[in-house]
């Protein structure tokens, strides 16, 4: 196989580059279009995500067709918080049997990271990009998630990516008994002198402010996470604002300090694409969560709280299955939680790792 790898420009390439992973999942029963909103952007340069970041795609075509993707990216805030010349390695998609197209974009994408200083390059996990799925390939998971190919292991792999980190899903199902233990949870928290807020609730500046603050503070030791700032926070609220997720979304109050936050989005599933004859069983309509508290009010109910809040106020719109979402292997405390609202462990997630420098 001849291959070459070249770096697409203008927003006519940029938009195939996206588009290409509608190409790579055309043959799942299920499975969510390319994020041209939110990616598209991001490439260009353009809007909040641009700030401190270098970002450089690059595609492997053969036989005259695109059969690989990445964008490389350098990430100077990430590196300053965490004191570590990494680079990221994101939007990964290839095609089947394309081991030496993938394995001749990732040394291109390597030697540009290298270039700039890098040291090692992360792929599962940076500006948007989450863990590559490693099981329940063919169900649907919440919007945010990979829904890779199981064959994306072996190109990582044979790229000299190395397994770095494991992660797991959890979902439960909506059930009169879980729903009074989510009641419970809430009251728990509200005797105990927490306001449990919905976003709605708060003006719009504070909100934001609360919520880009807590998130800060209450991930800032979270592996491999990097805050976001107003704007880029600003920016995804207008983007998830269609989906109603400020009323199942909260922030936690002691008095008037923010001292916890959780972001529930739920998904739409009228933007699912779905193959002739497939329609989603119940629990593949979910959302994504995100929780954090802050350790002055940790061991006092309010993760359990939160999250209650978010799934009851899915509950009286009617869903059947609810998302915990994402938690890294080693966050027993974060799993726990998960397991206490009464979700159960449903799919399991890698982030890998290539050393630039030997």
């Amino acid at each position: 196989m001849s291959v070459s790898v070249e770096t697409p420009s203008g927003e006519a390439a940029l938009r195939d580059f996206v588009l290409f992973h509608d190409r790579v999942y055309a043959g799942r029963g299920a499975r969510w279009g390319a994020p041209l909103d939110l990616h598209l952007p991001i490439l260009a340069g353009e809007g909040p995500f641009g700030n401190e970041r270098e970002i450089r795609p690059f595609w492997a075509i053969a036989h005259g067709e695109v059969v690989a993707r990445a964008a490389a990216v350098i990430d100077r805030r990430y590196q300053r918080h965490w004191g570590e010349a990494l680079g990221h390695v994101i939007m990964f998609e290839a095609l089947p049997d394309s081991d030496e197209a993938v394995a001749t974009l990732m040394d291109e994408a390597s030697a540009w990271l290298a270039s700039r200083g890098a040291v090692a390059a992360r792929a599962g996990f940076g500006l948007f990009d989450l863990p590559f799925a490693m099981d329940a390939y063919e169900s649907l998971p919440p919007s945010v998630l990979r829904q890779n190919p199981s064959y994306y292991h072996r190109l990582l792999k044979q790229a000299r990516f190395e397994v770095e980190q494991g992660w797991v899903d959890y979902k439960a199902p909506v059930t009169a008994d879980l729903v009074a233990r989510w009641e419970r949870a809430l009251d728990g928290a509200r005797r105990a002198g927490y306001a449990i807020t919905p976003a709605r609730d708060i003006p719009p500046e504070r909100r934001l402010r609360d919520f880009t603050d807590t998130w800060a503070d209450t991930f800032k030791a979270h592996w491999g996470f990097i805050a976001f700032t107003e704007p880029e926070l600003g920016h995804l609220f207008a983007l998830f604002e269609p989906t109603g997720f400020l009323d199942s979304s909260v922030i936690a109050y002691a008095g008037d300090d923010p001292v916890g936050m959780c972001l529930v989005i739920p998904d739409d599933p009228a933007y699912a694409v779905l193959a002739p004859g497939r329609t989603l069983d119940d629990s593949e309509q979910l959302d994504m969560l995100a929780i954090g508290v802050r350790e002055r009010a940790r061991g006092r109910g309010v993760n359990y709280a939160m999250a209650a809040a978010g799934f009851l106020a899915l509950a009286r719109r009617g869903w059947k299955w609810v998302s915990y979402t994402l938690v890294l292997d080693h966050n027993w405390p974060s799993r726990r939680t998960g397991e206490g609202l009464g979700a159960h462990l449903c799919a399991n997630y890698l982030t890998y790792r290539r050393r630039l420098r030997r």
